[in-house]
């Protein structure tokens, strides 16, 4: 039987593939050169939480660092490609944290509270001129960072979206949207309190705000009953229940044996 014919690529797959061109990890040879790339990415994340994008350059970075802007340009093709790989290692420590510290056997509300008080806290505590700098650039239209940004939010909802698939699958969050919707009105009013706290430079008290928002989020993902939905919960954490209980008699029998 002959071969069905390749498809064309689509221009979101050229895209998606450039995106992915920006933040790839290029791993430079010998452990000096990696130590190069290092120093340059921290002194790269200082000048653009700074400075923004369109006013950092190469040149302070490589000032910054007693090095030659040649240096830094053999080891990334340019600013746009620096700054992405900037923001793509900060994201991937973010996913770490979020990741590690998912509490596997909470509750989908548990999970998603973590996530929720998470994306504040490590936004705000120690990344806010990070965050100010992909507010920014990121909103913008027809930016060359735009669609590396698209790629590694992608990538850092992930986590939010599989709890609300979960909670989707076990009746304890609302099936009646898609959950593309879902991840925006979650993300949605919380994106306005980082672009209160960092862009219009507002005090946040981040513990209130996160509980108020995980309270007012989490009553919006109900399913319409919302007693069925509360029983729903509770058949779902009984069940966890019993089963970590299980594994704890099924640990200590194996332990006296």
């Amino acid at each position: 039987m002959m071969a069905a014919p390749k498809p064309a690529p689509t221009a979101m797959a050229g895209a998606t593939a450039k995106a992915e061109a920006l933040v790839s990890r290029r791993q430079p040879a010998g452990r000096k050169s990696q130590q190069r790339v290092k120093e340059i990415l921290q002194a790269g994340r200082d000048v653009f939480s700074e400075k923004g994008y369109e006013r950092a350059t190469t040149a302070e970075i490589a000032q910054r660092l007693g090095i030659s802007e040649a240096t830094v340009f053999s080891y990334f093709r340019g600013k746009r490609e620096l700054c992405a790989r900037v923001i793509g290692d900060w994201y991937d420590e973010i996913i770490d944290a979020i990741e590690t510290g998912l509490p596997r056997d909470g509750s989908v509300r548990q999970q998603f509270a973590f996530i929720v008080r998470m994306h504040l806290r490590l936004m705000l505590v120690n990344g806010t001129d990070l965050c100010a700098l992909v507010l920014s650039e990121g909103c913008a239209r027809h930016h060359e960072l735009s669609e590396a940004l698209t790629d590694l939010q992608r990538r850092y909802t992930a986590p939010l979206m599989r709890v609300l698939a979960h909670g989707q699958e076990t009746g304890q969050i609302r099936a009646d949207m898609p959950l593309r919707l879902l991840r925006s009105m979650v993300f949605g009013p919380m994106e306005h309190v980082l672009w209160d706290a960092t862009l219009a430079n507002r005090r946040t008290d981040i513990e209130a705000t996160a509980d108020s928002l995980i309270d007012v989020l989490w009553a919006a993902l109900q399913p319409p009953d919302t007693a069925l939905a509360a029983l729903v919960q509770f058949r779902h954490e009984v069940g966890e229940a019993s089963r970590r209980l299980e594994q704890a008699e099924a640990a200590h029998k194996a332990a006296s044996a």
